[in-house]
């Protein structure tokens, strides 16, 4: 077929998430010229990993999520990545507050509202820990009105349903930050996408799935085939972005890139117990998190929440993992298999050796019953009842498997852009804290894949005013940090009591 039978556009995005709804955005206020269109393989965006029900919600500032603060072999605990996570979150919020300001999306309460951020630890070398990250992070000036307690009385203040039941001798401590979020990542994208088809030469389309993906020149060739109807058609794209979420790692492995060789895929499931009881979810207003078990992955930390959907609040505790070897909530039980390859074996063959204890953990997980599963939910709120809670299943998410030189393969927890030397393509893999750091994600592939126009004095300025200061800077200058977090809290309606 002649390649004048495809279509030209500038930019596809693939998958209507999140991310792509981001990027998508960013671009247009950055180049209301550039035409693009996003193509979703569902039958409508936000479905997957954005959808409000499969994830946690968690506006992630490293306020409460222990896991982002690891003690070294000399006791210290290294606020590295906490730092930076906080500072990352606050340039999300800067683009919401800029979109908000603009009437581009709806008003805040519909997706983003005060929630405090809270950890909470059981026995003594759990609050010897939390009391040194406090200590640790109070330093910063991110995290100066944190506030901390081992007293029965103040936790059950913050978080009355975690104290009534519990055994009085055991021991207890809790850290609480005022000016937590949670977030309906679903309904955000969603206005996004919107905001976007309003533009000029910007469209989302449903129901299409990429079965292609070819070098042609300085860009690339999609063909796309609708699922509904069976029809093909071709699109010539100067650039294209796999923002599939757990679809990404198949496409990245279409597109033959060499930057994409040695990547593997290990898929999680996840569940929540979920009440929606107006008794029980009024007592708790907070997203409470602990500490994983000894030997589980990162993302088995276990946290009680309260999420806020639709305007109704309800409260969610997990996550329980589950093992499936499908990519997708809605993809297919061949999409790991198919994911091997000559390339990406020895990584995942590492990974599989290296990571005996995480195989036992999900086969238990797997294996819980109801009974076993609120068990583990008394060890928050000891007076909970089976009769107010129900089983939520979660997104899948897509853990990273990667070449590493000394071991073979790692798996790796987290987030990785992997795009072309020339920029023309770009993946996302992987997963928390994605959703909550997404602009910051998005922000570093607009610098790498085009990073001509990202010095240019046009787009410079454009940045400029959406993000007053960027995240390396509100990481280092505290009375900057105060001045923009102050101005993103007003504009999104977060200084206001819910």
């Amino acid at each position: 077929m002649a390649h004048n039978d495809y279509q030209s556009v500038d930019v596809v995005l693939v998958g209507a998430g999140i991310m792509s709804a981001t990027l998508g955005v960013l671009l247009k206020e950055l180049n209301p010229g550039i035409t693009l269109e996003v193509v979703e393989l569902r039958e409508s965006g936000a479905v997957e990993s954005s959808n409000p029900w499969n994830n946690a919600g968690t506006g992630h500032a490293a306020l409460c999520e222990l896991n982002y603060t690891p003690e070294g072999a000399d006791g210290s605990i290294d606020i590295k990545k906490s730092v930076t996570i906080n500072a990352q979150f606050e340039e999300s919020k800067q683009f919401w507050a800029y979109l908000i300001e603009k009437g581009a999306i709806n008003a805040p309460k519909t997706f983003i509202n005060p929630v405090p951020h809270m950890s909470f630890v059981r026995g003594n070398s759990g609050i010897a820990f939390l009391k040194k990250r406090f200590e640790a992070l109070r330093q910063h000036h991110a995290f100066t009105e944190m506030e901390y307690t081992e007293d029965r009385a103040t936790i059950a203040e913050w978080a009355p349903l975690l104290i009534p039941g519990r055994d009085a001798s055991e021991p207890l401590a809790m850290t609480r930050v005022q000016a937590g979020t949670d977030v309906n990542f679903g309904a955000v994208t969603e206005q996004m996408l919107a905001y976007l088809t309003s533009q000029p030469n910007a469209k989302v389309t449903c129901n299409q799935k990429v079965t292609d993906l070819k070098r042609d020149g300085e860009g690339w060739l999609v063909d796309i085939k609708d699922t509904r109807s069976g029809a093909t058609r071709k699109l010539k794209s100067k650039f294209v972005f796999l923002g599939a979420g757990g679809g990404a790692l198949p496409l990245l492995q279409l597109s033959g890139i060499p930057e994409g060789k040695g990547f593997g895929g290990f898929p999680v499931s996840g569940q929540w117990l979920r009440c929606d009881n107006p008794e029980i979810v009024k007592q708790h207003q907070a997203k409470v998190y602990s500490q994983a078990a000894v030997g589980s992955p990162p993302m088995s930390v276990p946290h009680l929440d309260t999420r806020v959907v639709d305007g109704k609040k309800s409260l969610l505790f997990g996550p329980y993992a589950g093992f499936t070897t499908k990519f997708l909530k809605h993809g297919s039980f061949l999409d790991l298999p198919l994911s091997v390859r000559p390339n990406n074996l020895g990584p995942m063959l590492a990974v599989a050796r290296d990571n005996m204890d995480l195989t036992r953990y999900l086969i238990k997980e797997v294996m819980q019953s109801e009974a076993q599963r609120l068990e583990t939910l008394r060890g928050f709120y000891p007076q909970a009842k089976a009769e107010d809670w129900r089983l939520e299943v979660a997104g899948q998410r897509v853990q990273i498997i990667k070449k590493d030189a000394k071991n073979g393969g790692i798996l790796q927890f987290g987030t990785e852009l992997v795009a072309a030397a020339d920029g023309t393509i770009a993946a996302l893999l992987g997963a928390s804290p994605g959703a909550s750091v997404t602009v910051s994600i998005m922000l570093d592939l607009i610098r790498r894949c085009f990073p001509e126009q990202a010095r240019s004095e046009g787009w410079r300025s454009k940045l400029d005013e959406i993000f007053p200061a960027m995240a390396d800077v509100l990481s280092k200058d505290a009375e900057r940090y105060r001045e923009v977090q102050t101005q993103s809290n007003k504009r999104l309606q977060l200084d206001v009591p819910s």
